[in-house]
């Protein structure tokens, strides 16, 4: 990409399409003057590391425009804001995605997530920049999607060239300072420009994209793991008040001493008991299915492990019979047809003592009760196809309704 002696590298330029960056993405300005610019002439064009250094080759901006430049700027400190190094490395981690190939595809992915929304409006589309749609895949995706969707090849032969460096993918190029070089940010410096940059998006939100709307709501609001939330959820209905809660004549109520030949029956309280209603409709996986009864056993343990008193309600169109968790190695989770929780609710408020709270585990395509059952509801909705398929099979443009506003609802996984 250099092709022959180089000069010194033109600061002026760079540091002048730096400042229209800036001015046409005022959200990004704190990121974008946190970079510390390296002169490399390894680097094809610009590139950045993991410790906020941003690494640019003296010939590249000399035959690019300051408007060009802005845009790579902008290209390059998104890949640092949204942490594509860090997923990278988990990424690799999970699917065993090794060696300089699968960290180009890595590379491509990243840029694909950001180019799709971060030109116009100001800022030049720089040359070679490539999008989604050049492999035929649609926009507003993230990188984990699009390295599900393709692979090297004819189609991504004119992208063999991208190097945005380590902050990109996450491994470590010859030109790297490394976590010892100078002028690097530690992680709370970095931590602390990302929320800058996020406060700025959220109280200002103008125009930005939709793609850094959803990245300042996260950096806000980061993904909690939802096993804690839906123990929270759970542990809070059967705390909260008039939950396990019943008058008992075993001890009188102190008032009867005021109240002279009656005596009065005191509140108590009562370990809680819980219904657990799992769905088992055909657009429920095994897998999902196995994960239920994961949740029941820590339900149980979210109640004081009384398993005596939680009972599961297989539910697919109709709801059959309510199995004490005493017996959960034999419950029979059988099913495979529509789905209809009305009649799991039915089963659970008809089984026996009355419960004190619902937990549903669905995929959440079930039409709900039409009115508040007379107890405490929470919702665990798999991931994955709740919105794919219609539970009445006959009817392929029904849409499910969303849960029920009296419900607690938790995302599973």
């Amino acid at each position: 990409m250099t092709g022959g002696p180089e000069g010194a590298l033109d600061l002026d330029k760079l540091f002048a399409a730096r400042l229209h960056a800036a001015r046409v993405r005022p959200y990004l300005a704190t990121a974008l003057f946190a970079l510390h610019v390296v002169e490399s002439r390894r680097v094809p064009t610009m590139a950045v590391d993991r410790h906020w250094r941003c690494y640019a080759s003296p010939s590249f901006v000399e035959r690019t425009s300051v408007e060009e430049l802005a845009g790579v700027w902008v290209h390059e400190v998104s890949h640092l804001l949204r942490d594509h190094h860090g997923r990278g490395d988990r990424v690799a981690r999970e699917r065993g995605l090794h060696g300089p190939g699968e960290r180009l595809r890595m590379n491509i992915a990243a840029d694909f997530e950001i180019n799709d929304d971060v030109f116009g409006d100001g800022l030049v589309h720089p040359a070679g920049a490539v999008r989604p749609t050049d492999v035929g895949l649609p926009e507003g995706q993230l990188m984990e999607d699009y390295l599900r969707q393709f692979g090297l090849g004819p189609r991504t032969q004119h992208m063999a060239w991208l190097d945005c460096g380590s902050g990109a993918d996450g491994l470590e190029r010859e030109w790297d300072l490394g976590e010892d070089g100078a002028h690097g940010l530690t992680e709370q410096e970095r931590d602390a420009v990302r929320f800058r940059v996020a406060q700025g998006i959220t109280g200002r939100p103008g125009s930005t994209p939709s793609g850094w709307k959803r990245w300042a709501e996260e950096a806000f609001q980061p993904p909690q793991p939802w096993r804690v939330l839906l123990g929270a959820a759970v542990r809070s209905a059967t705390s909260g008040s008039g939950a396990g809660e019943d008058y008992s004549y075993g001890r009188p109520s102190r008032r009867s001493a005021g109240v002279p030949g009656v005596v009065l029956p005191s509140l108590r309280r009562r370990p809680p008991r819980v219904s657990v209603v799992i769905d088992t409709s055909a657009s429920v996986s095994d897998a999902e299915l196995g994960s239920a009864l994961l949740e029941v056993a820590a339900i149980s343990r979210a109640v004081g492990g009384r398993r005596d008193l939680v009972t599961v309600v297989p539910c697919d169109a109709a709801a059959r019979i309510a199995h004490p968790l005493c017996r959960a190695e034999g419950i029979p989770l059988l099913g495979g047809g529509g789905t209809d929780l009305r009649t799991g609710f039915a089963t659970a408020l008809r089984a026996g003592a009355r419960p004190d709270v619902i937990v549903v585990l669905t995929d959440g395509q079930t039409a709900w009760p039409a009115t508040r059952p007379p107890c405490r509801t929470v919702i665990g909705l798999f991931p994955g196809r709740r919105a794919s398929r219609s539970w009445d099979e006959g009817d392929p443009d029904y849409v499910p309704d969303t849960p029920p506003a009296w419900a607690r609802v938790v995302d599973i996984g």
